[in-house]
């Protein structure tokens, strides 16, 4: 078995004559310690004017009956706990003074500790265990390992290496916890009734171990009530009512087992880089093994971050699919368009009044050259008669150019063209649904269709469509020259609208300046009003976003509701493993360590749960796919980046406080927990 280097002042072989011992400075120096802890009607002083020296290479038996005050001692030795007043000296170094992470620095590279129940960490295997020390003193991966398999085989558990805790016995499970105590040299080995949970045999296997670790020089002190085993010292302390009431020296034990461990050195430690991210690492490991130990409740506690993250990227997708709809609809009625009315706006009363939109208008801006396509526009309202049926329709007067101007496409048939505006043809183009409706069962073309009291040919059909503007989905339209309705269906010169398509590329601002100006140069006067389009497009989406923001903005509260479960229930997580974070405390990990491993725990919580949110969501996005053909939510890989993003910080930000708490346990009330 590895020995440790001793401290400063410490021997390097066996034990060492009383009166060279004496000689020397102290190892472990106590001078008027007290350790008084708080009671309902004052202090209660559990040690007294304690004055204790331990020399380097002693075997020293604490003594006395329970409540004298044994266990608080050891706490103090270890470093676990701090004297309320008096002064405590390691190797001549006072430890009154020192923070937290420079007693677990103590604690790693003077003490091991051998617990009456073992105290070893359920989760992981007996060599893993061992291993623990090694990781907060920043040990190499493969050292660690080697010397853990070392350690095991001498203490005879060579084969047991790979056994968890409870597949191991009592007797085992404390050679565990000795091969623990030694992993980073365990110069002073402190035993807490090590006998004291195992039957006759495994506690005199024990005591023969400790026995042979002060014969190479370990120092060696336990705790116990059990004069049998206090009698395997060669020194005894005794306690009582918080005093020490005896010190002196007492006969070896005749029996000592067989020489079978040997001296070894412990390898420096390395850097901090290299031994920062082995402790990352160990730390991922304990959360994966302790999200693994309790399934249902890591489950339970990610359900809210799942909730949460599918409900902002659903919500998101949403709104982004709601936005492509509104502008597929816009596109329905002519990309990039511009209409021009007659008035000064929307609502003006006047407008019915104002005539001046002329067909030579439409055919003054089609010369410019930021417009791709002009259709003049009038409109009216008929009733359509074919044989016995008969609907109301909508009449448009349109120029040859209206399909290409609203990017609308013929199912069937022929548009209208220059020669049957010229010539005030009676034709007429109609939309899907006044063929359905009138035409039902028949071939529309070339049939002779009555619209009041003017027949007109159908000489094509237009394509279905969905769109929200422009022509609706279930109105009835009726398409002829805007020649022949004006002359033969209305009776009157001049448009009710001219709709301008702007060429591709062209900025629609300029195109909207352009137009107005040449308007205002034909009329002489601001006698008309135009519509951009691409204005409907930029305040829908407006609208669309903020609809967006507000709907994904009550998402998030879900997301936070989420963040305060996680961290209640690793709160309640910090409690129920009160006892394991007192036995890392014990074998020297920092605070920081401790911080570490339960912030990466509830931060693999959050990122599993917006794992499975972002899943969730395109399932519903599948699953809204098969019950919608027009509409769908249109997924962004960006707004599920920034989800996964969210779900990490919500696991930093509602991690840390239950991380914070955890790492500022003492180890004491930590130990008494477990």
């Amino acid at each position: 078995m590895s020995a440790a280097r001793p401290p400063e002042g410490a021997p390097h072989g066996g034990a060492q004559p009383a009166a060279s011992s004496v000689a020397q400075v102290p190892l472990l120096a106590l001078q008027g310690i007290w350790r008084e802890f708080p009671v309902a009607d004052g202090m209660l002083a559990v040690l007294q004017e304690i004055d204790l020296a331990i020399h380097a290479g002693e075997m020293v038996a604490i003594v006395g009956q329970s409540g004298s005050g044994k266990s608080t001692l050891m706490n103090l030795l270890g470093c676990l706990d701090r004297p309320t007043r008096g002064s405590y000296r390691v190797a001549g170094q006072e430890v009154g003074a020192l923070d937290a992470d420079a007693l677990a620095a103590l604690r790693r590279g003077h003490f091991g500790f051998v617990f009456q129940r073992y105290q070893l960490l359920p989760d992981l295997t007996a060599q893993a265990n061992v291993e623990v020390p090694a990781v907060y003193a920043n040990r190499p991966r493969a050292e660690r390992a080697e010397r853990a398999q070392a350690l095991l085989a001498r203490l005879g558990l060579a084969d047991r290496g790979a056994h968890p805790p409870g597949k191991l016995s009592g007797g085992q499970q404390q050679r565990v916890s000795i091969a623990r105590a030694l992993m980073n040299g365990g110069s002073v080995i402190l035993a807490d009734e090590p006998t004291g949970a195992l039957d006759t045999h495994s506690g005199a296997e024990v005591m023969a171990i400790l026995a042979e670790l002060h014969a190479l020089g370990h120092t060696v002190v336990i705790v116990t009530h059990d004069m049998g085993v206090a009698s395997h010292a060669e020194r005894i302390v005794e306690l009582r009512d918080g005093r020490v009431v005896a010190d002196g020296p007492t006969p070896r034990a005749a029996a000592k087992a067989v020489p079978a461990l040997r001296t070894e050195a412990v390898a420096p430690a390395r850097g901090l880089l290299g031994g920062w991210a082995d402790r990352l690492r160990e730390a991922l490991r304990m959360a994966l093994l302790a999200m693994n130990a309790h399934k249902l409740r890591t489950l339970l506690t990610m359900l809210g971050i799942v909730i949460g993250i599918a409900s902002v990227v659903s919500v998101v997708a949403l709104g982004e699919g709601a936005r492509r709809k509104v502008l597929a609809d816009i596109s329905a009625i002519g990309t990039n368009t511009i209409e021009v009315y007659s008035g000064t706006g929307f609502g003006d009363p006047r407008a019915a009044r104002i005539q001046t939109l002329l067909p030579s208008d439409a055919d003054a801006l089609m010369g410019q050259g930021y417009v791709d396509s002009v259709t003049p526009n009038v409109a009216t309202a008929v009733t359509a008669r074919w044989r016995n049926a008969d609907a109301a329709v909508t009449v448009s007067g349109v120029g040859e150019q209206y399909f290409r101007v609203k990017g609308m496409a013929l199912a069937e048939g022929t548009g209208l063209d220059a020669g049957t505006l010229r010539n005030l043809a009676q034709v007429a183009v109609i939309d899907a649904n006044t063929r359905e409706r009138l035409f039902a069962g028949s071939d529309a073309l070339g049939q002779v269709l009555l619209l009041g009291g003017m027949p007109v040919t159908v000489v094509g059909v237009t394509q279905k469509t969905t769109g929200g503007f422009g022509p609706g989905s279930d109105r009835l339209n009726v398409y002829v020259p805007y020649t022949t309705a004006m002359r033969r269906l209305m009776g009157q010169p001049y448009l009710s609208s001219i709709t301008v398509r702007v060429a591709d590329g062209m900025p629609m601002a300029a195109a909207e300046q352009g137009i107005g100006q040449l308007l205002e140069r034909r009329h002489g006067r601001v006698d008309f009003y135009v519509l951009n389009t691409d204005s409907i497009r930029q305040t829908i989406e407006a609208t669309t976003a903020t609809l967006t923001l507000l709907v994904a903005a009550i998402a998030v509260i879900s997301l936070v509701v989420g963040g305060i479960g996680v961290m209640n229930i690793m709160l309640v997580s910090v409690t129920e493993r009160t006892g394991e974070i007192g036995v890392r405390m014990a074998v020297g990990a920092r605070q920081g360590d401790i911080q570490q491993q339960f912030l990466i725990e509830a931060v693999l919580v959050c990122l599993c749960g917006g794992l499975l949110g972002i899943a969730l969501a395109l399932g519903i996005g599948a699953l809204f796919a098969q019950f919608s053909s027009t509409f769908t939510l249109a997924f962004s890989g960006t707004a599920m980046a920034a989800a996964f993003l969210c779900s990490t910080l919500i696991g930093v930000v509602f991690g840390y406080l239950p991380a914070r708490n955890a790492a500022r346990l003492d180890p004491v009330e930590a130990l008494m927990r477990n």
